[in-house]
């Protein structure tokens, strides 16, 4: 079987060699419970786990100790918002999130609105963004945490997140970022970044999948959402996944080494396709801010095509019309309709996202068969 060129890296990234490597002895020779300190197997378990926690708190300026290893970004965004609600709501019961966010923010916050809480969804602007001012116009007494993603997942736009979470600074309130698609891609200093919580993934940042982590400033008041040995400091209960650990803090030394290049690399791709398609597709439009946005990632709308037959017809490129986690629904993405696309705009959008592995190979090709296929499509339709 032939497989189609790769450009969907948003979605999942493929394990680094060098990460798969250093997790394999922890699948068999140092197979220990990282909880078990009373022999060998167990103790070099724990190190390997500590050390994992120092490469992770590394990449984003942090300290170890306020590194929480979870099993993706989806339970520590959920650990995050709920676990700081159920620990403060005592002080207000008002949230505010952007419409934009990924579904694991949004759905963790309309649930949280079943049991009292009262949230504001902010709706940005045609770029994507939302402004200080914006946010400063939402917040009430009553707020006691704001959550905005560092870049979008579907069109990679980069909110000026220094602004806003010293805003929140500002008021007392505790500030949350997905930085699930940001993470190994942009630089992140949280010793300078006024950020209390900040959610991540393995399998956006070339580890294994089923690894995340929740970083927790010290002092930020947490509820643990699972119970059942007090594991990571009493905020995460269950044995930990030291392999996928190992290849999570594997994963992130790489990128704190390769991302300033690998960016600037992947950007010059990116341009080179997205130019090249609009050049020779005409009707096209590239949705979210094209400056405030990460280096891998272009979302673009194909006027008059039929948007599922689209998807269907690149067979040779893997792309997406949106985030994976929405890829059953039926309805136009709910980010694109933000922006205000009509629906049949948002049903022909595209996702190209590139990643490490993505050559200059790939994009003449790419941009080939997609003009040819938008071609096609329309002389048909």
């Amino acid at each position: 079987m032939d497989y189609p060129v790769y450009l969907d890296y948003n979605a999942t990234t493929p394990v680094d060699p060098q990460v798969l490597d250093t997790m394999l002895p922890y699948f068999t020779t140092h197979f220990g419970n990282a909880a078990s300190r009373t022999h060998v197997y167990g103790l070099k378990a724990e190190d390997a786990v500590e050390a994992a926690r120092e490469q992770v708190a590394e990449l984003i300026g942090a300290m170890p100790k306020e590194i929480v290893f979870t099993s993706g970004a989806t339970e520590s965004i959920n650990l995050a918002i709920k676990g700081f609600y159920e620990a403060a709501q005592h002080r207000g019961n008002h949230l505010i999130t952007v419409v934009t966010e990924h579904k694991a923010v949004l759905d963790t916050c309309h649930h949280l609105e079943q049991l009292g809480a009262e949230v504001t969804y902010l709706l940005p602007d045609g770029d994507g963004l939302i402004s200080r001012d914006q946010l400063e116009a939402a917040i009430k007494p009553t707020t006691i945490l704001i959550s905005v993603m560092l870049a979008n997942n579907e069109i990679g736009v980069i909110q000026p997140i220094q602004e806003l979470a010293a805003l929140a600074q500002e008021r007392g309130i505790a500030f949350h970022t997905d930085a699930t698609q940001a993470i190994g891609k942009l630089p992140v200093n949280l010793r300078k970044l006024p950020v209390d919580l900040l959610s991540l993934s393995g399998h956006k940042l070339y580890g294994p999948k089923g690894v995340g982590a929740l970083y927790i400033r010290k002092n930020i008041p947490l509820t643990a959402q699972q119970d059942g040995g007090r594991h990571e400091r009493n905020r995460r209960s269950g044995t930990l996944n030291v392999p996928g650990i190992v290849g999570l803090g594997k994963a992130a030394a790489l990128c704190d080494d390769l991302m300033t290049d690998e960016a600037q690399r992947l950007a010059g791709l990116r341009d080179q396709l997205e130019t090249g398609i609009l050049q020779q597709v005409p009707d096209t439009h590239v949705n979210g801010s094209r400056t405030q946005r990460l280096a891998n990632t272009t979302n673009i709308s194909f006027a008059g095509v039929d948007g599922e037959v689209l998807l269907m017809s690149l067979n040779r490129i893997a792309v997406s019309n949106g985030s994976a986690c929405n890829s059953a629904s039926t309805e136009p993405s709910y980010v694109l309709k933000a922006l205000h696309l009509s629906d049949d705009l948002a049903y022909s959008s595209v996702r190209f996202s590139l990643g490490r592995f993505t050559t200059e190979a790939d994009i003449t090709p790419a941009i080939q068969h997609v003009t040819e296929v938008v071609a096609r499509l329309r002389q048909e339709q």
